[in-house]
């Protein structure tokens, strides 16, 4: 994706973290501040969201939760968009939570529609392909 060069101020001890950042991760400087700058925005958006580093990457989750965005989606989807339904699903978790989770799928459906298609990929024939361990030994 083709972006616009603009130049902007930071701190001292600002440059530094991202600097480390990018160290770690082995991206370069650039994609590690636009990928904070995303994150940022995305969060201002959707109260009760933040980011996380999991398996996968960074996702979207529920604050204050493991859970990432696409599972209260897809479990949403599963009850036929039933907010009850979903609430008994995640008795555990409060209905603003789950209302954040909602939010953030009505602003940014094609990246959490992207994760639940990833999701449904995975079948037996494939984790063991991809994990050829979990193989049974007889």
């Amino acid at each position: 994706m083709a972006g616009v060069q603009k130049s902007l101020r930071l701190p001292p001890e600002t440059m530094k973290e991202i600097e480390e950042m990018a160290k770690e991760t082995g991206q370069d400087f650039s994609n590690v501040t636009k990928d904070l700058l995303q994150e940022a925005i995305k969060m201002r958006h959707c109260p009760g969201i933040l980011f996380a580093e999991g398996t996968g990457g960074r996702r979207a989750r529920v604050a204050g939760t493991g859970i990432e965005v696409w599972e209260v989606i897809a479990a949403y989807k599963s009850v036929k968009e039933d907010f009850k339904r979903l609430q008994k699903a995640y008795h555990w978790l409060s209905a603003e939570q789950l209302k954040a989770a909602l939010g953030y799928y009505r602003i940014y459906p094609q990246e959490i529609d992207r994760l639940i298609e990833r999701n449904e990929e995975w079948n037996e024939e494939k984790v063991r392909g991809r994990y050829p361990f979990m193989r049974s030994s007889s």
